[in-house]
């Protein structure tokens, strides 16, 4: 069983920064992709980034360029830092870790940590 803790969402101005973090129960990131994902209201959770265990990035297309996915292997961590940020940004963000193994799908998700972006 892993368990994901994300941390460092808030209010924060439009254009402004946020860094959210992601701390894992233990070490899984050779094994795992681990991905941020979000869900504004009314709306489907949708990926916002993904890092594969080989250290492959992969974006969505709305966020490329101002979002930069990254993990710490030595804190279990993976971070999402969120650059210019617009009101389209406001979500709940959720972590995910996922692998496929012997035919079975380990998926894990955190809590969510919110994001408001507003003047």
């Amino acid at each position: 069983q892993v368990q994901l803790v994300e941390s460092g969402g808030g209010l924060v101005q439009p254009g402004g920064s946020l860094r959210l973090s992601c701390a894992a129960s233990t070490n899984i990131f050779s094994i795992y992709t681990m991905g941020w994902y979000r869900q504004a209201p009314g709306k489907q959770r949708a990926l916002v980034a993904a890092l594969t265990p080989a250290g492959t990035t992969n974006y969505a297309d709305s966020v490329r360029d101002r979002f930069a996915i990254s993990r710490d292997n030595a804190k279990n961590t993976v971070y999402l830092q969120m650059n210019s940020l617009n009101a389209e940004d406001t979500a709940v963000y959720y972590c995910n870790a996922y692998r496929r193994a012997y035919q079975l799908n380990y998926n894990y998700w955190g809590q969510g940590t919110q994001v408001t972006v507003s003047s």
